[in-house]
Protein backbone atom coordinates (compact mmCIF):
# COMPACT_ATOMS: atom_id res chain seq x y z
CA UNK A 1 0.00 0.00 0.00
CA UNK A 2 1.27 3.67 -1.59
CA UNK A 3 0.93 6.69 -0.14
CA UNK A 4 -2.05 7.40 -2.61
CA UNK A 5 -3.92 4.39 -1.10
CA UNK A 6 -3.44 5.45 2.61
CA UNK A 7 -4.44 9.05 1.92
CA UNK A 8 -7.97 7.58 -0.15
CA UNK A 9 -8.50 5.44 2.55
CA UNK A 10 -7.85 8.10 5.28
CA UNK A 11 -10.29 10.49 3.31
CA UNK A 12 -13.01 7.45 3.01
CA UNK A 13 -12.55 7.24 7.00
CA UNK A 14 -12.93 10.74 7.65
CA UNK A 15 -15.43 11.61 5.11
CA UNK A 16 -17.64 8.89 4.37
CA UNK A 17 -17.39 6.61 6.71
CA UNK A 18 -19.40 8.73 9.36
CA UNK A 19 -22.48 8.69 7.17
CA UNK A 20 -21.98 5.05 6.93
CA UNK A 21 -21.68 4.24 10.50
CA UNK A 22 -25.12 6.37 11.33
CA UNK A 23 -26.89 4.22 8.73
CA UNK A 24 -25.66 1.09 10.02
CA UNK A 25 -26.78 2.54 13.67
CA UNK A 26 -30.04 3.38 11.88
CA UNK A 27 -30.73 -0.04 9.98
CA UNK A 28 -30.07 -1.84 13.31
CA UNK A 29 -32.18 0.41 15.48
CA UNK A 30 -29.26 0.69 18.21
CA UNK A 31 -25.30 2.40 18.19
CA UNK A 32 -23.33 -0.70 17.30
CA UNK A 33 -19.67 -0.66 17.31
CA UNK A 34 -17.46 -1.05 13.81
CA UNK A 35 -14.47 -1.45 13.66
CA UNK A 36 -12.60 -0.96 10.27
CA UNK A 37 -9.37 -2.56 9.08
CA UNK A 38 -8.31 0.30 6.86
CA UNK A 39 -4.73 -0.93 6.15
CA UNK A 40 -6.42 -4.33 4.76
CA UNK A 41 -9.04 -2.24 2.55
CA UNK A 42 -6.81 -0.32 1.16
CA UNK A 43 -5.27 -2.41 -1.84
CA UNK A 44 -2.95 -1.04 -4.30
CA UNK A 45 -3.78 0.16 -7.33
CA UNK A 46 -7.35 1.12 -6.48
CA UNK A 47 -7.18 4.25 -4.42
CA UNK A 48 -9.21 6.41 -6.72
CA UNK A 49 -12.49 3.73 -6.79
CA UNK A 50 -12.48 3.30 -2.87
CA UNK A 51 -15.45 5.56 -2.88
CA UNK A 52 -16.94 2.85 -5.17
CA UNK A 53 -15.83 0.45 -3.70
CA UNK A 54 -16.35 0.18 -0.41
CA UNK A 55 -19.96 1.08 -0.22
CA UNK A 56 -20.64 -1.71 -2.54
CA UNK A 57 -18.47 -4.21 -1.17
CA UNK A 58 -19.20 -3.73 2.76
CA UNK A 59 -21.47 -1.03 3.83
CA UNK A 60 -24.23 -1.28 1.32
CA UNK A 61 -24.97 -4.85 2.10
CA UNK A 62 -24.64 -4.53 5.42
CA UNK A 63 -27.21 -1.89 5.50
CA UNK A 64 -29.69 -3.84 3.67
CA UNK A 65 -29.31 -6.76 5.68
CA UNK A 66 -29.91 -5.14 9.13
CA UNK A 67 -32.64 -2.91 8.15
CA UNK A 68 -34.33 -6.50 6.51
CA UNK A 69 -33.96 -8.14 9.78
CA UNK A 70 -34.78 -5.45 12.00
CA UNK A 71 -38.55 -4.65 10.04
CA UNK A 72 -40.06 -5.48 13.48
CA UNK A 73 -39.78 -5.25 17.31
CA UNK A 74 -38.93 -9.35 16.98
CA UNK A 75 -35.65 -8.92 14.43
CA UNK A 76 -34.56 -5.25 17.05
CA UNK A 77 -34.76 -6.92 19.94
CA UNK A 78 -32.93 -10.32 18.80
CA UNK A 79 -30.24 -8.33 16.93
CA UNK A 80 -29.69 -5.53 20.13
CA UNK A 81 -29.23 -8.70 22.04
CA UNK A 82 -26.92 -10.52 20.06
CA UNK A 83 -24.66 -8.00 17.62
CA UNK A 84 -21.88 -6.57 19.68
CA UNK A 85 -19.74 -5.37 17.31
CA UNK A 86 -18.64 -5.55 13.44
CA UNK A 87 -15.69 -5.93 11.92
CA UNK A 88 -15.01 -5.08 8.58
CA UNK A 89 -11.61 -6.51 6.87
CA UNK A 90 -9.90 -7.92 4.13
CA UNK A 91 -7.35 -10.60 4.39
CA UNK A 92 -7.26 -11.11 0.97
CA UNK A 93 -8.58 -14.86 1.38
CA UNK A 94 -12.65 -14.46 0.36
CA UNK A 95 -15.00 -12.96 -1.82
CA UNK A 96 -17.72 -14.43 -1.29
CA UNK A 97 -20.12 -15.19 1.41
CA UNK A 98 -17.08 -17.76 3.03
CA UNK A 99 -15.52 -14.56 4.52
CA UNK A 100 -18.76 -13.88 6.68
CA UNK A 101 -18.67 -15.02 10.15
CA UNK A 102 -20.69 -14.17 13.57
CA UNK A 103 -19.37 -15.51 16.42
CA UNK A 104 -19.74 -14.32 19.86
CA UNK A 105 -21.75 -11.77 19.14
CA UNK A 106 -19.07 -10.44 16.41
CA UNK A 107 -20.30 -10.14 12.90
CA UNK A 108 -17.32 -10.13 11.06
CA UNK A 109 -17.11 -8.98 7.28
CA UNK A 110 -14.16 -10.55 5.28
CA UNK A 111 -13.61 -9.56 1.15
CA UNK A 112 -11.58 -8.16 -1.47
CA UNK A 113 -12.98 -5.08 -1.71
CA UNK A 114 -12.50 -5.15 -5.31
CA UNK A 115 -13.84 -8.18 -6.57
CA UNK A 116 -17.42 -9.19 -7.02
CA UNK A 117 -18.57 -5.56 -7.20
CA UNK A 118 -21.90 -6.13 -8.64
CA UNK A 119 -22.96 -8.67 -5.94
CA UNK A 120 -24.33 -6.30 -3.09
CA UNK A 121 -27.69 -7.81 -3.23
CA UNK A 122 -25.98 -11.19 -3.13
CA UNK A 123 -24.12 -10.27 0.33
CA UNK A 124 -26.54 -8.83 1.82
CA UNK A 125 -29.04 -11.78 1.51
CA UNK A 126 -25.57 -13.96 2.92
CA UNK A 127 -25.34 -11.59 5.69
CA UNK A 128 -29.34 -11.27 6.36
CA UNK A 129 -29.38 -15.11 6.31
CA UNK A 130 -26.17 -15.43 8.23
CA UNK A 131 -27.50 -13.11 11.31
CA UNK A 132 -30.93 -14.49 11.60
CA UNK A 133 -30.00 -17.84 11.53
CA UNK A 134 -27.98 -16.78 14.70
CA UNK A 135 -30.33 -14.93 16.24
Amino acid sequence: MGLAERRAAEQFKTEEFPGWQRQIDEAAGFEVPVEVEWAELAVDDYASRYTEFFPKVYFQPLVRALAAITIDDMGKDALKDSLTKIVIRNTDAYASDTGFSFTGGVLTIDHRPATNLDHDDDRAKWLQELLESAL
